[in-house]
């Protein structure tokens, strides 16, 4: 039949605006034109009509990892000239394990002629492709008189082709450096956009034959593309986007992707960054930042072992009090400065010397609780039945509060993905919903421990044995303090930790003081007046620890840097744009002085001479970058592979393959493990 339909348009004699045939077994080419007359003066249209043979095919100007696209080559009057091709959006081709993008069928590639230009000749060339790839060309030639326009009956050719182009996208598009396609505007619904894939504009900036995910919400969508050799992470990405709805109505769109758009996570289901968010929460509590405050919740839940239920469980919920309002206070103000413009993120209080120092001073005043220079209860002291009858609320729920500001240095596994999923989302609902979510994951082991019979038995008797344990506690928070001066050190140098210093010893002194004026055994016996002078006292001690927190505020933070390290470069994204030009493979350590897991990490794997053994036997690259302080390119870095805190490890192959995100938890066999996969690439 369609050997029929050939010889039939072989037979057809040649129109005015149709020139004389090439012809062969895979295709029917002609010069036609949009005009059977032109008029000085009066732009009209030409183009390269190809009617291939069923199985057959073309190529776009962008052919993929095969094949030629089609040439044109005209030559015309003197005067008169030809404009670039319009090409129709292309179709995938996948040939075996390559992908190709081209026409099949009928293909019209018009070209706008502007001038007096009544003999058009065309030298075409352009390739063929079934099983095998066959070369053709052809020398074509239109001879059109002068006189009024008038549509030719090849016109309706070229309204074809005009409908066939890729039209604007009404919509915005970012790619991030993983390569994810990152799509939003008004109208995206999961049943406006059933389906979408991304066609480059050029070659090798994607991998073609990978899978290109899809992931819909309300107001966007994102494709998971591979970056191929030609991605660059700081360059517009332009191509086609074709969009298919529910109803199986396809639209192409021409776009041009902004780099550093935000990757996949904010496309997650509520369920499930929930559910992250609860088991970040969950994990959070074996996370080194909050045991010595864990361990003071633990000896409190002890101390009620011996007590009724109900008590053990209103302190248990207490305690969950404190640390829900605390989640939520920060989301707060997390949300509010991201609002305002600031770039922060997870664990951004600790960016400032004041925070540093003002939990150091509370962690320091716990620890002299603990070691019995004043008594104010925070779950730990007493036993059984007084403990329980004196309720001792407060004290609960500042162990909540005070669990939630000593784990931001922290970050979970999962968290970060939760986190950034609900900040990218753009939803204080959401975000308040995943801090709570973290919240209840930090609080739940010990409302387990308190509501359940069976748990609970689990706990020892409390007796003498918790005023040796509570005292021996005040030195994980005076370690915490020391931890925190080294904080101090990397943020405001040498007169932070002078700062903070005399704040410990201002806090030393009002805690002693208070002590004073308290009755209890071995207290010395002080009147009236002794005690009025000693609460006095450290009432003044502690406003003249508030003045030396406001001059640490208002003081200057030292210049960001981190102490030399062999084979250790500083981060820069100008240097990691650099390395990755030239091919090398790179391992990206973002860190922070205050961050407990960084540290972790860096000890027990990254320092450890195997790792460095295997960047340097493959010619890795280590760039660090530290976000103890606020760094806006840091942040976007971040941003770019869906986290909003530290650590972060990303580990990019040689060439321009896709980068590795390493887990959050690092070990030496998980790094050597990473470097070993880049061999095989």
């Amino acid at each position: 039949m369609t050997a029929l339909l050939l010889l039939f348009v072989l037979a057809l004699p040649a129109r005015a605006a149709e020139s004389v045939p090439v012809t062969s077994p895979r295709a029917v080419a002609t010069l036609v034109s949009d005009t059977d007359r032109i008029a000085p003066g009066t732009p009209f249209k030409v183009g390269l009509r190809l009617r291939m043979a069923p199985g057959w095919h073309t190529y776009w100007r962008n052919p993929g990892d095969a094949g030629i696209p089609p040439e044109l080559a005209f030559t015309l009057p003197d005067g008169a000239t030809a404009g670039p091709i319009a090409w129709p959006a292309p179709q995938r081709q996948p040939e075996g394990p390559l992908m190709t993008y081209g026409y099949s069928g009928a293909l019209l590639l018009a070209v706008p002629v502007s001038g007096p230009a009544n003999t058009v000749r065309l030298h075409a060339s352009w390739l063929v492709c079934k099983e095998i790839c066959v070369p053709e060309e052809g020398d074509f030639r239109l001879d059109l008189p002068t006189g009024a326009p008038a549509a030719s009956p090849q016109a309706p050719l070229f309204a074809a082709a005009a409908a066939a182009l890729p039209r604007p996208s009404p919509w915005g598009a970012q790619v991030a450096p993983d390569g994810t396609l990152t799509v939003t505007g008004e109208g995206i619904s999961a049943a406006a956009v059933r389906d979408a894939w991304f066609i480059p504009e050029t070659g090798g900036t994607i991998n073609g034959p990978a899978p290109q995910p899809l992931r819909v919400r309300d107001g966007g969508f994102s494709l998971a593309l591979t970056p191929g050799e030609a991605f660059r992470t700081d360059a517009v990405l332009s191509g086609v986007l074709t969009v298919r709805d529910a109803a199986g109505q396809q639209t192409a769109l021409a776009v041009a992707a902004s780099p550093g758009g935000p990757p996949g996570p904010p496309d997650l289901p509520l369920w499930r960054v929930i559910g992250l968010a609860w088991l970040g929460g969950l994990i959070l509590n074996l996370m080194p930042c909050v045991f010595p405050v864990l361990a003071v919740k633990a000896v409190g839940l002890a101390g009620l072992s011996g007590a009724a239920r109900r008590h053990a469980v209103a302190h248990a919920l207490s305690y969950t009090a404190g640390i829900m309002l605390t989640f939520l206070l920060v989301g707060a103000v997390l949300l509010g400065l991201r609002a305002s413009g600031d770039a922060a993120g997870w664990g951004f209080q600790f960016q400032s010397p004041a925070f540093v120092a003002g939990i150091a001073w509370v962690l320091f005043a716990v620890g002299l609780n603990l070691s019995g220079v004043f008594q104010v209860e925070f779950g730990a002291a007493g036993a059984g039945q007084s403990l329980a009858s004196r309720g001792g609320h407060a004290g609960s729920f500042g162990t909540g509060l005070l669990a939630v500001l000593v784990a931001t240095p922290c970050t979970a596994p999962f968290m970060g993905v939760a986190i950034s999923a609900a900040l990218a989302a753009g939803s204080a609902g959401l975000t308040m919903a995943v801090f709570l979510a973290m919240g209840l994951g930090l609080a739940a082991p010990f409302l387990l421990l308190a509501a359940v019979p069976a748990f609970g038995r689990l706990l020892p008797r409390p007796g003498r044995w918790m005023e040796l344990v509570r005292q021996a506690l005040a030195f994980p928070m005076y370690g915490a303090c020391a931890w925190l001066l080294w904080v101090m050190s990397q943020e405001a140098g040498s007169a932070g930790v002078l700062g903070a210093a005399t704040g410990l010893v201002l806090v030393g002194f009002a805690a002693w003081s208070f002590g004073l004026g308290q009755p209890g055994p071995g207290a010395p016996r002080l009147g009236t007046t002794g005690r009025r002078i000693a609460h006095a006292a450290a009432l003044a001690a502690a406003l003249a620890a508030l003045a030396v927190l406001s001059g640490i505020a208002a003081s200057r933070m030292v210049p960001a840097g981190l102490a030399a390290e062999p084979g250790v470069e500083r981060f820069s994204a100008e240097r990691l744009e650099t390395l990755r030009g030239e091919g090398r493979p790179v391992f990206v350590n973002m860190t922070a002085a205050w961050c407990v897991t960084c540290l972790v990490n860096e000890r027990v794997a990254l320092d450890q001479p195997a790792v460095r053994q295997g960047f340097a036997a493959r010619g890795v690259v280590y760039l660090k970058g530290d976000w103890t302080r606020q760094d806006a390119d840091i942040t976007g870095f971040l941003r770019s592979h869906g986290r909003d805190g530290v650590p972060l490890y990303v580990l990019y192959p040689p060439g321009r393959g896709a980068p590795v995100v390493l887990p959050q938890i690092l070990t030496q066999a998980t790094v050597l493990s990473a470097l070993e996969r880049l061999r095989e690439r």
